[in-house]
């Protein structure tokens, strides 16, 4: 190969090299920011370009996706006066990516920073307890800050999220102890609730049980009255039969002298009881009494056939 013809080569392949750098295929979500002569031309979204050599060059590239970005973990002093660590992700967008070339040398790192300061000024108004039950205040107040102050970078934040909150060890031992007590604490709550209960359901149980017995006691009674007042009933009526009858056996004939008799019988079987049972000999005062049942008595027997 002649020199002319290796001097020929090595100039298609400069112009064919040259060429290449000036073609650019810029993906999706992907911008590139093109200066001409060193000042800033245009913007390049996704698709196919080609620049002009040693004029255009592609200057920044940025992402238009949503990137996270650890916050490293700092020391915070409470509103009490407690020193914790604190660590976090910061979510941003590049929505301008001029300003964001242009507006700052370092987006994500300014917005780190100013998510730590932000953090330290949060914690620092409230106490140590409110610090892990306000994260979402702690979350907006921090997103909110730091979304004003990169707004002129082109940078929307989108959210923040706090990772841990760590304590000194003397607080976790504190705490850990606090956490104990309240447990006991519960643990006793419920255990006299139960007894409670307890009582409450034997009391209720005492009661009823009295109240059945008092209902049966009642109801025995109520059936006991209700049974000797039949019976009285049954006798009252078996009597008053018994005199009807005897009433009507008294108005037939023989009735009178039949009753007569009947008492003369019961009158001496009761004297003779009488005179067995005492030594001493009791005689009626007056013996005509005596003798006209004597003699009542012998006339009733004579007019028997």
């Amino acid at each position: 190969m002649t020199p002319g013809v290796m001097i020929l080569f090595l100039f298609f392949v400069f112009l064919f090299i040259v060429f290449m750098k000036t073609i650019h295929v810029v993906p999706q979500r992907i911008a590139y920011v093109v200066e001409r002569l060193g000042k800033y031309s245009k913007t390049l979204d996704a698709g196919f370009y080609v620049l002009v050599p040693f004029v255009d060059r592609v200057a920044y590239r940025h992402s238009l996706k949503e990137i996270a970005v650890d916050v490293p973990s700092q020391t915070c002093i409470t509103k009490d006066n407690v020193a914790v660590e604190v660590d976090g992700i910061l979510y941003l967008q590049v929505v301008d990516p001029v300003r964001a070339s242009y507006g700052i040398n370092d987006y994500m790192f300014a917005s780190a920073q100013l998510a730590q300061t932000t953090m330290r000024s949060v914690i620092g108004k409230l106490d140590l307890d409110n610090t892990f039950v306000e994260r979402e205040t702690i979350n907006a107040n921090i997103v909110d800050a730091v979304d004003k102050a990169s707004d002129p970078w082109g940078v929307k934040i989108t959210r923040y999220e706090v990772k841990n909150i760590t304590p000194p060890r003397s607080i976790n031992e504190a705490m850990e102890k606090q956490m104990r007590a309240e447990r006991e604490k519960r643990a006793q709550i419920l255990e006299s609730e139960g007894e409670r209960q307890a009582k409450i359901n034997r009391a209720e149980g005492v009661r009823q049980e009295t109240i059945a017995f008092s209902e049966g006691e009642k109801q025995k009674r109520i059936n006991e009255a209700e049974g000797q007042a039949a019976q009285i009933e049954l006798v009252a009526r078996a009597t008053a039969q018994g005199i009807r009858e005897i009433a009507t056996a008294i108005q037939a004939p023989g009735g009178q002298e039949a009753v007569s008799l009947r008492v003369a019988e019961q009158y001496l079987i009761e004297f003779g009881k009488l005179a067995k049972t005492n030594n001493t000999m009791i005689v009626p005062s007056d013996l005509t009494d005596l003798t006209s049942v004597l003699a009542l008595s012998s006339k009733v027997l004579a007019k028997k056939p």
